[in-house]
C-alpha cells in the first residue's frame, strides 16, 4: 500500500471528499498530517464523513466547506472564502465528478451536467484558487481523470451535447477534458517558471458509489440494469483503498512529475498498484488543449488572474 509522505503543515483541498476516492484521499492526507478542507456539495454528508475519519484518526485536522461544482456562483463563493481565510494552499485535489446520468441534465449555468460538473466547475475553481496555490512553497494540483478518457473526444461544435445526448460519450469527453486541462496547466507552469506540479490520475475500476449515483439521477432508485451490471460485472475491480492510490501518488509523491498521468498497473489498466501510464494521445495535443482552455474561459467567464499570467 502506498504510504503518503509526511504532510505536516500543509493545507489541502479535496473536492467530493464525503465519499469514494475523495473520502479515502482525505483520510490518508489527514493521517499524514495535512490540514484538509473537505469541499462537498452536501454539508451534512461531509460532516458525517468527517466524523467517520475522526473516529479512526482523532487528531485529523478536517474542515467541511460547501461547494457545488455545477454552480459557478458556488465555486466563486468557495474560492473567495478560502482566499480570505488562508495565506496559501499547498494542494488542490480535483476529485469530484458525476458519471453517466441517464438523460441530458444541465448545471445551474446551463451546461451539460457531466461537462459542467467534471470539467468546467473544476476549471473555474482551479483558476480562482491559482494565486493561493502559487503562494505555497511547493504548489500542487492533481486532477482525477478516468480510463474513459481513452475513448473520449472533444466535440468543439457541440460541447454541451444539445444535438444528441450520449451519456457514455459525454462522460468520456468530460474526463478527457480534465486531462487536457491538467496538461495545459503543466505547460503554462513550465513556460512561466511557476514551481507548480500539475498532473493527473485515474482510479481504474474502483468500487465506489460513482457508477450507481449518476445512473440514479432523476430517478427514485438505482435502475435494475445497473444493479445487474455491477453484480455480474466480468471485469476486474478493486476496493477504494487501492483505487485511490494513483490519485494520492500523483498528489504527494516526490517522484510524481508535472504533466504526468498515473493509474493502476494490473489487468486492462483497471486494478493493481500505481504506475506511470500513457495518457490518451488526444490529451497531448498542445493546440487542442489551448483551444479547450480558451473555450472554458469563455464559457465560465474565468481566466488566469492578471498577476499570475
Amino acid at each position: 500500500m502506498y504510504v503518503v509522505p509526511d504532510q505536516t503543515g500543509k493545507l489541502a483541498v479535496v473536492t467530493g471528499a464525503n465519499s469514494g476516492t475523495g473520502k479515502e484521499a482525505t483520510k490518508r492526507l489527514a493521517a499524514a498530517g495535512a490540514r484538509v478542507v473537505m469541499a462537498v456539495r452536501t454539508v451534512a454528508k461531509g460532516e458525517a464523513a468527517r466524523a467517520e475519519i475522526l473516529a479512526e484518526h482523532p487528531h485529523a485536522q478536517l474542515e467541511v466547506r460547501r461547494i457545488d461544482l455545477a454552480d459557478l456562483a458556488s465555486v466563486q463563493e468557495f474560492a473567495d472564502g478560502l482566499i480570505a481565510d488562508e495565506p496559501h494552499l499547498d494542494l488542490l485535489v480535483n476529485n469530484a465528478g458525476v458519471m453517466v446520468p441517464p438523460t441530458r441534465m444541465t448545471t445551474k449555468d446551463g451546461f451539460e451536467l457531466q461537462f459542467g460538473s467534471n470539467f468546467l466547475g473544476p476549471f473555474a475553481l482551479t483558476l480562482r484558487l491559482l494565486p493561493l496555490v502559487l503562494a505555497a512553497p511547493e504548489p500542487w494540483i492533481t486532477t482525477m481523470s478516468s480510463g474513459a478518457a481513452n475513448s473520449g473526444r472533444i466535440h468543439f461544435d457541440d460541447l454541451q451535447w444539445e444535438r444528441r445526448y450520449r451519456r457514455i460519450a459525454a462522460y468520456g469527453q468530460s474526463k478527457l477534458a480534465d486531462l487536457m486541462f491538467s496538461n495545459h496547466l503543466a505547460q503554462l507552469a513550465a513556460e512561466r517558471g511557476w514551481p507548480l506540479v500539475s498532473n493527473g490520475a485515474h482510479p481504474g475500476f474502483t468500487r465506489t458509489n460513482l457508477q450507481t449515483a449518476g445512473a440514479s439521477l432523476g430517478r427514485d432508485k438505482t435502475p435494475r440494469y445497473v444493479e445487474l451490471l455491477m453484480r455480474f460485472n466480468p471485469l476486474p475491480t478493486q476496493d477504494v483503498q487501492i483505487g485511490t492510490e494513483p490519485l494520492l501518488f500523483a498528489a504527494t509523491s516526490p517522484d510524481a512529475k508535472p504533466g504526468a498521468y498515473y493509474g493502476p498497473s494490473g489487468r486492462f489498466g483497471l486494478v493493481g498498484p500505481t504506475k506511470l501510464v500513457s495518457a490518451p494521445k488526444r490529451s497531448l495535443d498542445p493546440e487542442a488543449n489551448a483551444r479547450l482552455w480558451k473555450a472554458a474561459e469563455e464559457l465560465t467567464g474565468v481566466s488566469l488572474p492578471t498577476h499570475v499570467r
